[in-house]
C-alpha cells in the first residue's frame, strides 16, 4: 500500500513543528530571582543582551528571596539569583545548589515620611533609628514575606536590641508582600519602611517619601547566582544555566550591571569575584 505524498508531507511537518519546538524548549531557563531585581528594572535591562548573545530565553519567577530558594529546592528553576547568602550558603550545603556567586551590591536604605515622625532623617545608625521608631511608635511597614530585605530587617531590629515579634504593636504592619507593594503601603500611610536602594530609585510612586537613613555598614546588600543541583533535579538545564551564570559573571555581564542606571543614578555595582 502506496502512503499518500500528502500524507507524508503532513507528517514531515510535524516532525519538524515537534523538533523546532523541542529546540527552543531547550534553549530557556528558568530563574527564580529576588523581586528588587524585576522591579528596579535591571533585568529589562541586562536580559535582552543574554538573550541575543546566546539564544537562551530566560524566564523569570520574581519571589522573595526565601520563596525564591523554595522554588529552587523544589526544583522548579535551573538558578536562583537572591541576596541572603547565610541562606544561599545553607541552599549549597545542603545539596540543592552546585555552587555559589557574588554578582553585585548596593544597599539598603531606610525610608520614611519627609515629616520624619521619629526625628531620625539623616543619621547613619540604623539600630539608633529602629530603636527611636519604636520608642515613638511610628509607622512601619514590613515586607513579612521571608525575602532578603525582610530577614536583613528582622537581623537590624535585633542588632537595636530590639524582639520585634514580642514588642511589635499596631504601629508594625506586616503586609506578607514584595517590594514595591510595601512602598506603596508605606506610601499611603507616610511609614517607614526598609527598602533596597535600587527598588526604591525606580519608584515611581513616593508620595511624601524620602530617604532618612543609610550609609551604615550593616545596609550592605550583596546578590548572589547558584545553579540548582542537576543531580538532585535531572530536569535542570545544566549547560544553559551555567551559561547564564558564566555571562552574568564575565566582564561583558558585569559591565551591563554597571551601566544600569534610572536619573543618572547608579542601581547596582558589580562585584563578582575574578572566575577561575
Amino acid at each position: 500500500m502506496q502512503i499518500p505524498r500528502s500524507t507524508i508531507a503532513v507528517t514531515f511537518a510535524f516532525l519538524v513543528l515537534f523538533c523546532t519546538q523541542a529546540v527552543a524548549q531547550e534553549k530557556s531557563i528558568v530563574v527564580a530571582s529576588t523581586t528588587s531585581t524585576q522591579d528596579s528594572g535591571l533585568f529589562k535591562h541586562i536580559l535582552p543582551r543574554f538573550e541575543a548573545k546566546t539564544g537562551i530565553k530566560v524566564r523569570v519567577i520574581a519571589q522573595g528571596t526565601g520563596q525564591a530558594l523554595d522554588t529552587g529546592r523544589r526544583g522548579d528553576a535551573d538558578v536562583v539569583f537572591v541576596h541572603a547568602k547565610p541562606q544561599e550558603q545553607k541552599f549549597v550545603a545542603d545539596g540543592f545548589g552546585v555552587r555559589r556567586f557574588d554578582v553585585m551590591y548596593n544597599d539598603f536604605v531606610l525610608i520614611g515620611p519627609k515629616s520624619d515622625p521619629a526625628g531620625i532623617a539623616g543619621t547613619k545608625d540604623i539600630a539608633a533609628a529602629l530603636a527611636a521608631i519604636k520608642a515613638k511608635q511610628a509607622p512601619f511597614v514590613s515586607r513579612g514575606d521571608r525575602s532578603g530585605t525582610h530577614q536583613a530587617e528582622l537581623a537590624l531590629w535585633k542588632a537595636a536590641g530590639i524582639d520585634i515579634a514580642a514588642d511589635k504593636g499596631p504601629w508594625y504592619r506586616e503586609i506578607g508582600q514584595g517590594m514595591g507593594a510595601a512602598l506603596n503601603t508605606a506610601s499611603a500611610m507616610n511609614a517607614y519602611v526598609l527598602a533596597d536602594r535600587g527598588t526604591f530609585i525606580s519608584f515611581k510612586n513616593r508620595g511624601e517619601l524620602a530617604v532618612a537613613v543609610a550609609g551604615d555598614r550593616r545596609l550592605f546588600n550583596q546578590y548572589g547566582i547558584i545553579l540548582v543541583s542537576p543531580e538532585k533535579f535531572s530536569h535542570v538545564r545544566k549547560d544553559q544555566g551555567q551559561a547564564f551564570i558564566d555571562w552574568i559573571t564575565s566582564a561583558e555581564g558585569q559591565s551591563a550591571i554597571g551601566e544600569y542606571r534610572i536619573g543618572g543614578q547608579q542601581l547596582f555595582f558589580p562585584n563578582a569575584a575574578q572566575r577561575p
